[in-house]
């Protein structure tokens, strides 16, 4: 049976999960970190809590978000 992947699962049971964060993320490491689980699916949580829940979105929710971060659309949540 394939993996069932649902929003807010442990993020310590997607053990084939190989976590990475930003370059550009604080010298303290307390980050967002994002896993590849499947060519359609990703996972993304909190590097200070790595157990704890991960949210998991689409290839196409991924790509939005990513897309509105170079365009500036999150600019103002830094103000």
């Amino acid at each position: 049976m394939a993996d069932q992947f649902v929003n807010g699962m442990p993020a310590g049971g997607l053990t084939s999960a190989t976590w990475r964060k930003s370059a550009r993320s604080g010298a303290n490491g307390n980050c967002v970190e994002v896993a590849r689980l499947t060519a359609d699916t990703f996972a993304v949580r909190n590097s200070r809590f790595p157990d704890g829940p991960a949210l998991i979105y689409t290839r196409d929710e991924m790509a939005a978000f990513v897309a509105g971060a170079k365009d500036g659309e999150f600019d103002d949540v830094l103000h």
